[in-house]
């Protein structure tokens, strides 16, 4: 358990297999796309960010499945307790569309439909968010963003992992958190200033073959405390973690990881989740005790027979304590984050 692979290599070897499962803290391996043991339709490519302030948070995606092109944009409305989300579908794009690229250091894609426009670039000193998204949510309104992204000096978790049932599907990630934003985002009529300081979040970088069914626990989380950088990555429940989990918390620099944990969502008399009661999440070394107060759940269900996404990503405040590498206790509250349980079928 918790490997860590720190020798740079190819991700894949010539069987289509990964050359040495484990977790990062930097990018050690080379994504090679050329030993995909898939066919074009099988493969997932995503660059999704999520930035967020005290009251209310911003998410972008531009994600390839090969058979279909999954653009979306999102704004979530702490405060008030509502949130839009809107999507573009395209076929067919077959990894080809919108330029994803083969490294995290590489910022740039880009989409272009009828009624969206979005771009990810490299900027000095970081890299920028724009977008023009028209009659959003269809309600006659554009949402437009444009944001400077900071990258700090800190590691992140990479992490690659196969199928115990196909070794020749595997997921390949990072997740940077503690990215800065500023900029100014519109919807409609109303015009949000980012300014230095107040908006953090996370860019969730995904390439892989996975298999057909999956269910997955994610939370990720970026801010401040005790006037440092600090953030976690929580996730667990699909492909073969033997290797490594992809659980750690970020704070002055460096990441901490930690054992498997645990979102333990209320449940009603049927056996229903409740998912905007309060939750706890804790980790199996007991290094993470932490609860969760919901404030609004961001859910879609989408059925199309052979796809099929059940999704609840719940936006929240975190308090409790971590206990990092060293030994140092670091405690937090009301911490703003989201956690999520999604089930896809594609």
């Amino acid at each position: 358990m918790e490997h860590e692979v720190t020798k740079a290599q190819k991700l894949l070897n010539e069987q289509g297999l990964i050359s040495e499962p484990g977790w990062a803290r930097s990018e050690i391996w080379e994504y090679n796309r050329e030993n995909i043991k898939a066919p074009w339709y099988r493969k997932k490519e995503w660059d999704y960010y999520l930035f967020n302030t005290e009251d209310f948070a911003v998410a972008f995606t531009i994600s390839d499945l090969g058979y279909i092109g999954m653009l979306s944009a999102s704004f979530i409305d702490f405060k008030e307790g509502w949130e839009k989300t809107d999507s573009e579908l395209e076929i067919f794009t077959k990894g080809k569309r919108y330029g994803l690229g083969t490294s995290t250091k590489d910022a740039g894609a880009s989409c272009s439909t009828k009624r969206l426009d979005m771009a990810f670039d490299n900027a000095e000193g970081g890299r920028t968010i724009s977008m023009e998204f028209r009659n959003f949510c269809k309600e006659g309104i554009t949402f437009n963003a444009e944001l400077f992204i900071k990258e700090p000096d800190m590691e992140a978790v990479y992490i690659a992992t196969p199928w115990k049932e196909k070794p020749t599907a595997f997921y390949y990630n990072c997740k940077r958190n503690c990215l800065e934003a500023t900029g100014v985002v519109k919807l409609g009529d109303k015009t949000y200033e980012i300014k230095d300081g107040t908006c953090y979040g996370v860019l969730d970088w995904g390439r892989g073959v996975w298999t057909y069914d999956n269910t997955w626990y994610w939370g990720t989380g970026s801010g401040t405390v005790n006037g440092e950088l600090f953030g976690f990555n929580l996730g667990y429940g699909f492909s073969d973690r033997s290797s490594a989990s992809e659980n750690g918390f970020y704070y002055k620099g460096k990441i901490h990881k930690l054992e498997e944990v645990e979102f333990n969502i209320p449940k009603d008399d049927a056996g229903n989740r409740k998912y905007l009661e309060q939750w706890t999440v804790n980790s199996k070394d007991g290094r993470l005790q932490a609860a969760f107060a919901p404030i609004l759940d961001r859910s879609n269900f989408m059925n199309f027979k052979v796809i099929i996404s059940d999704q609840h990503q719940v936006f929240g405040r975190l308090s409790g304590t971590v206990t990092m590498d060293d030994g140092e206790e670091v405690k937090f509250k009301d911490f703003i984050c989201a956690l999520e349980v999604v089930r896809n079928k594609y």
